[in-house]
Formats: structure tokens, sequence, C-alpha cells
């Protein structure tokens, strides 16, 4: 049996077929162009639905539906995405749009849960009853699993922890409110600590001048981690600032929940022990359960960017 998993992001949609074994046997991504229409998106989601099928020799006849993890407010009863901040729609009826496209049962999940479900079912949490996984990228997604069930609230906007604000009035988030985690712990909040940074260094002392040719526009989230394994100051300065806000909004969350896994999966998590173990050290400082025997264990999410598609994949055996 064959599965097929669409998650869609805020920079890519990425479609993959899933094997029995949780194995992506075949993935193709393209860019998700927003803003733009609904139907654009649509379009080249069943397009590469079509061609990541073809590559391994499957049509729709070989799966028995389709899954698709979307960031935002998504009601998993109706198919309809309420509310995207960083996709910029409201009541987008994309399980209806799927399935005239498609002709296959459609299941629709947020897309942080869907990497959550992946974790679950093949990865880093498998075989927990309780766990959070969080993903950093463009925001701050977040799944929350207890007694292996995601846990969506009543109208399956639950556990949204990227837009819980760690610093009243702060900035402005994409959601209306200020101050929320994802402005400070996404890849952007990221991007946005080190240009500060950079732009106090007037006489340009850093090694990421360098590494950006003098251009803001080519600053990475990876960029000041190999910066601060050069021994650069300015990077490390940049870095324990942002670790701090990234490890605050996990210890928020571990005092809410007391999770048996913590799960920090998204392209940050590639960094391993160089993002974990500060963080680590932050929650164990400040976490409210410091006295207690049995703690939250704090992993790397284990399937990248597949997580995703796997846990759309298999939509329909938890749903």
């Amino acid at each position: 049996m064959k599965y097929l998993g669409i998650d869609l992001g805020a920079t890519n949609i990425a479609v993959g077929v899933v094997d029995e074994d949780f194995s992506v046997i075949s993935r193709l991504t393209c860019k998700t162009a927003i803003p733009r229409a609904e139907e654009k998106i649509c379009d080249d989601m069943a397009r590469l639905t079509k061609q990541a099928l073809s590559l391994v020799n499957a049509t729709l006849d070989d799966i028995p539906w389709i899954g698709i993890g979307c960031p935002g407010s998504v009601n998993i009863e109706t198919g309809i995405v309420e509310y995207s901040a960083n996709l910029f729609f409201h009541n987008w009826n994309l399980a209806e749009m799927m399935k005239e496209r498609l002709f296959k049962q459609i299941f629709l999940e947020n897309d942080a849960n869907t990497a959550a479900y992946g974790e679950h079912i093949a990865g880093a949490t498998k075989g927990s009853k309780t766990s959070i996984t969080i993903t950093v990228g463009t925001g701050i997604g977040s799944g929350i699993i207890i007694d292996d069930k995601l846990y969506s609230g009543c109208n399956f906007t639950g556990g949204e922890l990227g837009h819980t604000v760690i610093i009243s009035n702060g900035l402005p988030c994409a959601c209306g409110r200020k101050g929320c985690w994802e402005v400070y712990a996404s890849s952007r909040g990221l991007v946005a600590i080190v240009r500060e940074n950079l732009d106090r260094d007037i006489e340009k002392k850093s090694c990421m001048w360098e590494m950006i040719e003098n251009n803001h526009n080519k600053i990475s989230g990876r960029m000041p981690f190999l910066a601060m394994k050069k021994g650069d100051i300015l990077a490390k300065v940049a870095l324990d600032q942002y670790l701090e806000y990234l490890s605050c909004g996990i210890v928020n969350a571990i005092n809410l929940f007391q999770p048996e896994i913590f799960c920090v999966g998204g392209g940050i998590s590639r960094e391993g022990e160089t993002l974990l173990g500060p963080i680590r050290k932050y929650v164990e400082e400040n976490r409210y359960s410091k006295h207690s025997k049995k703690q939250t264990e704090v992993r790397k999410a284990e399937l990248g960017d597949d997580s995703g598609i796997i846990g759309a994949a298999f939509l329909g055996n938890f749903y």
C-alpha cells in the first residue's frame, strides 16, 4: 500500500509518496509563492501529486486518500482553512478544491500537527503517550499529543504555542498580537536579531560581514552558527539572545503540559547539540518541575523535512 502526504508551507509545497514502513519513496517540491490565488496553489499541489505518484509507477487509484498539512486554523470536520496568518487566507475550502482536482478523499490538518503526528508514529516521539513537537521555520508551529491523540481544542485551533506572548507589547506579529513567541524565536526572528547586532558593529569586525558580502538580504539562520564555530563573538551574542527567546517559550510549554518528550524540528534543528545543549541547560534551570523525579526529555526531531509529509499521509488512519 502507498500513501500520499502534502506539506503546504509558507515557503514551499512538498508532496511525497510514503510506503507502509513510513519511508518517503518519492518527493517533489515547488515554491508556495504567496501571495497568490488559492486556486493556483491547489493546481500546484495537484500537479505535484500526480508527478510524485508517477515517479513510483503509481496513480491516484493506488492510494486510499490524500492528507494535507496546512498552516493556521484548520477545521478538520469541514476541510476549511479558517485562518492562516502566514498564507494570508481566510475561510479557504481547501479540501473541496483538492477533491475537485484529484477525486480522492482529503484529510486536512494543521501542518505542525501533521509533523507532530509524523514524529509520533515514526520518529523522535514514537512510543510516548504525551509529547510536544515544534517546527521552527518561517514561524513556529507546534503539535501537542496527549494520550496518543492530537490536541486541537474545541474549535481545532488549540496548541498554537507560537502565538503565545513572551514579551508584553513587543514586536507585532502577523496574527495581530504583539510580542508573540514566533516573532522572536522563528528563523525570521533569528535573522532579525543578527541584523540588529550587525548594525551595531560599526567597525565591521564580525566575520559575518564577509559571509553576507555586506548585503543584509543574505543573512540566513545558519550563518550565525557557522560564524560562532569560527569564534565570532558577535555571532555568539546574537545566538545567546535568540536561544534565550526560544528556550523561554519551550519552558512555558513544558510547564503547561509536562510532556514526556519535547521535540524540536525545523531547519534549525540540524544544528544538533549546538542548539539543544543551551536549550536543555535553560530548561533545567527554569522549569517549574525541577524537583520532580521524572522530567521532560528534550530531543531533536528525527524525520527532518519529511515529518509533515509522513504525518499527513497517514491522517486517514488517525481519523
